[in-house]
């Protein structure tokens, strides 16, 4: 079935078939998001082709989420087979967008903090998928697998390789990542919504949510604070760290240093993921958003923790290759 139709179709049985629908930006998937309007009441559709997306995860983790008095989504209706959702509309205040706004940008930070601490002092569910080494390792490949070859002209060699994979190997053998929670892997000021007519945890919305896994508490501190798309200062990251390690009473130092890896894989991983949505996808619009994430990498490579991997990049992807592609 044509897929406009399949579409129409459902906005029928879920009553919404007279909306008004407006195009919501896309993200870095193949989902798209419309606006519908019908007689004052709003609401999302997800258009998610099935050949390349699944909803059903953003369904499962929607009604965690929810469970926990957490603000995501409710889902109004559902054609799993079809990859459309329709869901509550959370508004257009996002925090990307307000906090350039604001003198004091720490509320809305201690609220998103607040967010993380609720989810982070209960368990996962089972049926998330473990964010364990072997995987954070492999992500550590689209760095070489993508950038490498876009600012060097060639592949990585085998040699090259193991030892950019020893180098990260070693150092997450150091590291204690902590008890498993539920990770949303994109906890950052562009996927979060301030809901002021909500109270406590609840007034921060959540998007994007979809690839949750069972891993590190450090690691959407570190989504959050080192943000790909905006500036956070150091004073502000710091006073964040801070409220978080309080408010779960943990262990400050191991906190830090699983913090510091998370935070270099992760940033070595983005410079990857941005060069393929350039390379492969066609956005490069992505590309203006590396710089930024090579500040935040150098300074992750500067903790001592870290040591094995700042040699790697010291002597393989040297600080004259750190840098924006160039578009071809």
């Amino acid at each position: 079935m044509d897929r406009s139709k399949r579409r129409a179709q459902f906005l029928t049985r879920c009553g919404w078939d007279n909306a008004n629908s407006k195009t919501l930006a896309a993200d870095a998937s193949f989902r798209r998001y419309y606006r519908l309007d019908s007689c004052g009441e709003r609401a999302v559709l997800m258009d998610a082709p099935p050949s390349q997306e699944d909803v059903r995860p953003f369904v499962a983790v929607a009604r965690h989420l929810l469970n926990l008095g957490l603000s995501a989504p409710k889902i109004l209706g559902q054609d799993i087979v079809g990859g459309f959702l329709l869901m509550e509309d959370l508004g257009d205040k996002k925090l990307n967008d307000l906090l350039p706004m604001t003198d004091n940008e720490e509320p809305f930070y201690e609220r998103a903090i607040d967010v993380l601490c609720a989810l982070h002092e209960r368990p996962p569910p089972a049926w998330l998928a473990p964010y364990d080494e072997k995987l954070l390792l492999t992500e550590t490949d689209f760095l070489i697998d993508w950038y490498w070859p876009a600012v060097t002209g060639a592949s990585v060699t085998n040699p090259t390789r193991k030892a950019y994979h020893d180098a990260w190997a070693e150092v997450m053998s150091k590291v204690e990542l902590g008890p498993p929670v539920t990770v949303l892997r994109d906890y950052h000021a562009d996927n979060l919504m301030w809901l002021p007519n909500r109270g406590g945890v609840a007034a921060i919305g959540l998007l994007d949510f979809q690839d949750a896994l069972a891993g590190s508490p450090a690691y959407d501190m570190v989504s959050l604070l080192e943000d790909a798309r905006r500036d956070v200062s150091d004073n502000l990251a710091e006073k964040m760290i801070k409220r978080y390690v309080s408010a779960r009473n943990i262990n400050s130092s191991s906190f830090r240093e699983a913090y510091s890896v998370l935070g270099a894989q992760r940033n070595s991983k983005i410079v990857g993921i941005f060069t393929r949505l350039w390379k492969r996808d066609g956005k490069a619009t992505y590309l203006e958003l590396i710089p930024r994430v090579w500040r935040l990498l150098d300074q992750d490579l500067n903790q001592p923790i870290l040591a094995p991997v700042r040699v790697w990049f010291d002597r393989y992807l040297p600080k004259h290759l750190r840098l924006q592609p160039q578009r071809s």
